[in-house]
């Protein structure tokens, strides 16, 4: 089996030992770490189109971070990093913070410095600020902005150069809440996207929120689950194909088979492809509709007729 660790970037692989070697005898059961840059090979008998694709991308020195989010709400915090493959929560930060009172002001003031002297201090801990392209502060209400008021008196005090050098950087939003799944709306905000513009945690969002329109305004244009999607592809009708990556790690050889050729498939007639991270925001959406969405060139009514039919099928 293989395991990924997210906060420790190590990939787990456990499994029997089919090669005899002087450590461990054959046909015994162990467990390799793998962590960032450590060296080693990999021999498949097929490498399929999507296989190659990631592992070009993930060599790409363009495709690393893209985006540190601090998103906060009174006593919670989240400091989120944004890669290209997926959202890692870095910090969850938690605190209590007494309520307004009469006369009770200066404990809870210093219970909101504290707060904002923790995350102050995980941002600088996680800001990798040469490759960062912006840093997202979000909050409901104030939070964001008292916050940074704090933060930039404390860096000019402090001389905390990273921060003051980088201030053109840091973005404030609105946010639903202090939670995770807040990431959303902030990436589909056309400020952020802006500057984002190239990078593809945005695109997923953007791609993801123009299926949503399309199954709104034209529904016979929009269809999710693998046998529609199959059907559709059959007419050679889709332009842009969404999937999540999880399907590629079924255990079942002939299911991720079955969408290595719809992928190919669609590239060949001149659709685009897009796979969504299961760790980021949208990827949990996606996989939320079956895993497997289609936007197409044109209408197919007759789909769109077909509601009763069990989109989420795998059978061959």
């Amino acid at each position: 089996g293989v395991e990924y660790d997210s906060n420790a970037s190590q990939l787990r692989i456990k499994g029997r030992n089919a090669e005899e070697n002087p450590y461990i005898k054959m046909g015994g059961y162990h467990t390799v770490d793998l962590g960032v840059n450590q060296k080693f090979t990999l021999n498949k008998g097929y490498w399929d189109v999507l296989s190659l694709e990631r592992i070009e991308t993930a060599c790409d020195p363009t495709q690393k971070a893209d985006v540190l989010a601090a998103v906060m709400e009174e006593g919670l915090c989240n400091i989120c990093l944004v890669t290209s493959a997926m959202t890692i929560v870095r910090s969850r930060i938690e605190m209590n913070i007494p309520r307004k009172r009469k006369g009770a002001c200066s404990r809870r003031d210093k219970a909101m410095f504290q707060f904002y002297e923790s995350i102050i201090h995980s941002l600088r801990r996680h800001a990798n600020f040469k490759v960062l392209k912006c840093v997202i502060i979000a909050s409901p209400g104030f939070v964001k902005d008292q916050f940074y008021e704090y933060m930039i008196a404390e860096a000019t005090k402090h001389e905390y150069r990273d921060v003051i050098e980088n201030q053109s950087k840091f973005i404030l939003m609105h946010s639903s809440s202090g939670r995770k799944h807040a990431l959303k709306d902030l990436l589909a905000d056309t400020s952020v996207a802006a500057k984002l513009a190239d990078t593809k945690a945005a695109g997923e969002v953007k791609t993801l929120d123009n299926f949503f329109k399309m199954l709104q305004n034209e529904p016979n244009r929009a269809f999710y689950g693998i046998s529609h999607v199959e059907r559709a592809n059959n007419e050679e009708a889709i332009q842009i194909l969404l999937l999540s990556d999880d399907l590629f790690r079924s255990c079942d050889l002939q299911t991720r088979l079955r969408y290595v050729n719809l992928v190919e498939s669609v590239k060949g007639y001149g659709g685009d492809v897009k796979v969504f991270s299961s760790l980021h925001v949208s990827g949990e959406q996606l996989s939320q509709l079956s895993g497997v969405a289609a936007i197409l060139r044109f209408p197919l009514p007759e789909l769109e007729s077909d509601v009763d039919e069990d989109d989420s099928d795998l059978d061959a």
